[in-house]
């Protein structure tokens, strides 16, 4: 099944001919922060399955895991599409609300749970 996810104006893209590695809702403090939510959520896919369109911004700060994460985003519409973690080279993460069906994507694994939202609960049954 082909996976694939844009920013919000259309101009930066990401494909997959494959199905993610694993879904992560990540309840850190910076991906609060990011999302503008209580939590991000990554669809992992391996880096050397994806395949990209357009432009985009990079921005580089240092995760909770003391490595460094790269984020790439539209900068026409500033959308955070997808990203690169230090502490995984092999993978790249996709914001799940970038794919068009986002709806069939659901976590496999929640993550820094210490700054979960109380009221964020997840069932993963």
């Amino acid at each position: 099944m082909k996976r694939a996810a844009s920013c919000s104006c259309g101009q930066l893209s990401i494909t997959a001919d494959v199905e993610p590695v694993k879904i992560s809702a990540c309840h850190c403090q910076a991906c609060q922060r990011r999302t503008g939510s209580a939590f991000g959520v990554a669809v992992f896919f391996h880096a050397d399955q994806m395949e990209t369109s357009g432009v985009s911004t990079s921005y580089v700060r240092s995760g909770d895991s003391g490595k460094s994460i790269e984020f790439r985003f539209c900068p026409a519409c500033g959308s955070t599409v997808f990203w690169m973690p230090e502490f995984r080279k092999e993978l790249v993460a996709v914001a799940l609300g970038c794919f068009a069906d986002s709806f069939t994507l659901v976590p496999t694994q929640s993550v820094y749970e210490e700054s979960r939202l109380e009221w964020v609960l997840f069932d993963f049954t």
